[in-house]
């Protein structure tokens, strides 16, 4: 894949980390549109593994349909998520710490802190092209997940992210949310489209990393 050329760039939002905060379909960040969708994925720790693994190496954009290329590996460092106590509120002391180098079993680098990508798509005669920086990486032993930011050139303005879940129960669940809105005023008036095509993927999200490939 080819370096980017957009890896110095910031992104085009302020609330970095904010797809983490509890309270995100009450109150997203302002003039942006919230999400979340969630699908059970099966159950079992072979079920989350294989799921993780997938999430981590670009599954869901790739099994949607995706191209994912000018993909710049990231230090760990440039962004960390945001840590949120019960009530919702932002941690005081909250600690960044740099990421381990994680690979799947085919050698695929895990997506980490601070990668840039840009996610290609057909739409009828044309392709869009969605650059995008990755916000923060959740690795815990029941979470595992990620959130990218929009850059420059992204249709929308905004966060977005994938998180693999196995509950109490030994349930296994994919979680997408996010926030959005247009980028730019041609955008704007497009924005219905936008919003369809958005809608789209989203189901299609859903369906990459169940087993069946059908929710």
């Amino acid at each position: 894949m080819r370096r980017s050329t957009f890896t110095d760039a910031a992104v085009t939002y302020t609330a970095i980390g904010g797809t983490l905060a509890p309270d995100l379909l009450r109150y997203p960040p302002r003039g942006y549109r919230p999400l979340e969708r969630t699908v059970r994925l099966g159950s079992g720790e072979e079920r989350f593994r294989t799921a993780a693994a997938l999430l981590m190496t670009w599954g869901v954009q790739l099994g949607s349909g995706m191209t994912v290329t000018e993909l710049q590996q990231g230090t760990g460092v440039q962004y960390t998520g945001i840590v949120f106590d019960a009530d919702g509120t932002p941690s005081t002391n909250q600690e960044h710490p740099v990421d381990e180098a994680t690979f799947a079993d085919d050698g695929t680098p895990y997506i980490v802190n601070g990668m840039s990508a840009r996610l290609s798509v057909a739409v009828g005669p044309f392709t869009v092209d969605s650059p995008v920086r990755v916000v923060y990486v959740i690795d815990e032993s029941d979470r595992i997940g990620f959130g990218y930011g929009t850059l420059a050139g992204h249709p929308a303005s905004g966060e977005e992210a994938f998180i693999v879940d196995r509950k109490a129960d030994d349930s296994v669940w994919l979680t997408i949310r996010a926030f959005s809105r247009p980028s730019t005023w041609y955008y704007r008036l497009a924005w219905p489209i936008v919003r369809l095509q958005q809608a789209k993927f989203t189901a299609r999200y859903l369906r990459a990393l169940h087993p069946v490939g059908a929710v």
